[in-house]
């Protein structure tokens, strides 16, 4: 006999929000059991980041349920996290902890990742405010983590140090990322917002597209069934409505719900499509740099760099955070 399943450490039911006078969820569902690991995907404006708040209290939906198992601690991590009123990086690092507790985890996550601690909030990059970020709801080793885009304005090692980190964590974690990567190698299930409700598929963003294609195209198939079905019954409309009148009534009225229903089908957002004319291509060389340096008034963040581009090259440009990219750029 199975072992009965545990209960939610967050459940979130039916919500309902409108902004704007429109409609951005009409019946979202989210439960989250201990240990889960899911992705929360969807098209830019879905919703995503709006789940998220609500599930960390920050957001109230005009109707549904939010249930948090009593006792646990739950963790948020914004996009754009507030340093506003911190003297230095580890004293907002150390907010996150409970009053009485031991900071101690706050100082060795900052130093895991290049920081001291002792760095003004007012003269960091984003970089280093995304560390700082991290450290503040990762070091007290919460229950639940609620992650937006964690990996923004991370470099290549800090992305790695962080997806270990939540791998070999216990807390049940719901993450939003562009970083496709990041969320194939984390995530177990998806939860898809799409047109105002959530879906959600028991296996990790790897399965999602092929999931999702499969979901639109039985949408599609069941919209081409019912166009039919109100075809037909638009022809025997157009023979005239005589003989057994009840069942006549309620045939006229089965084809004014069927219309309704085509009229309310929530269809899928379309795709834009864009040409653009290419003008006549001009040389093959696009750019070439010669003995490029740049400082600013210390060690050069760029020096003695020589580069030739030519039209068609894909070039990278990597580095630690720091290391002069967007400058070079």
């Amino acid at each position: 006999m199975a072992a009965p399943a545990a209960p939610p450490v967050l459940a979130l039911k039916n919500l309902h929000l409108t902004f704007g006078g429109t409609a951005l969820m009409t019946g979202v569902d989210l439960q989250v059991a201990p240990g889960d690991r899911i992705g929360l995907v969807g098209r830019n404006g879905s919703g995503k980041s709006t789940l998220l708040k609500i599930a960390a209290k920050l957001v109230e939906p005009d109707a549904g349920e939010r249930f948090v198992q009593p006792g646990l601690k739950a963790a948020y991590l914004s996009q754009e996290p507030d340093l506003t009123g911190f003297s230095t990086l580890l004293e907002y690092a150390e907010s996150g902890f409970e009053a009485g507790a031991d900071p101690y985890r706050a100082r060795l996550i900052l130093n895991d990742l290049g920081l001291d601690g002792s760095e003004d909030p007012r003269h960091v990059s984003g970089g280093e405010e995304r560390r700082a970020a991290l450290a503040q709801v990762l070091a007290p080793e919460p229950d639940i983590l609620m992650l937006d885009e964690p990996t923004n304005h991370l470099d290549l090692p800090a992305i790695e140090w962080l997806e270990r980190q939540l791998q070999s964590s216990r807390a049940a974690i719901i993450l939003i990322s562009h970083d496709r990567r990041f969320l194939e190698n984390l995530t177990r299930a998806t939860v898809w917002l799409d047109r105002g409700g959530s879906r959600r598929l028991e296996r990790g963003f790897g399965a999602f597209e092929a999931w999702r294609d499969e979901v639109l195209e039985q949408e599609e198939l069941e919209r081409h069934k019912l166009d039919r079905r109100i075809v037909r019954e638009q022809h025997w409309m157009h023979g005239g409505v005589t003989g057994r009148r009840k069942r006549n009534v309620r045939r006229v009225a089965e084809l004014a719900q069927m219309r309704q229903q085509r009229q309310e089908a929530r269809r899928v957002v379309g795709r834009a499509q864009m040409e653009a004319s290419e003008a006549q291509a001009s040389g093959k060389l696009v750019i070439e740099a010669r003995d490029i340096g740049k400082a600013f008034g210390g060690p050069p963040v760029v020096d003695d760099f020589s580069i030739r581009i030519a039209r068609g090259d894909k070039v990278g440009l990597v580095g630690p955070n720091g290391a002069g990219k967007t400058t070079l750029l």
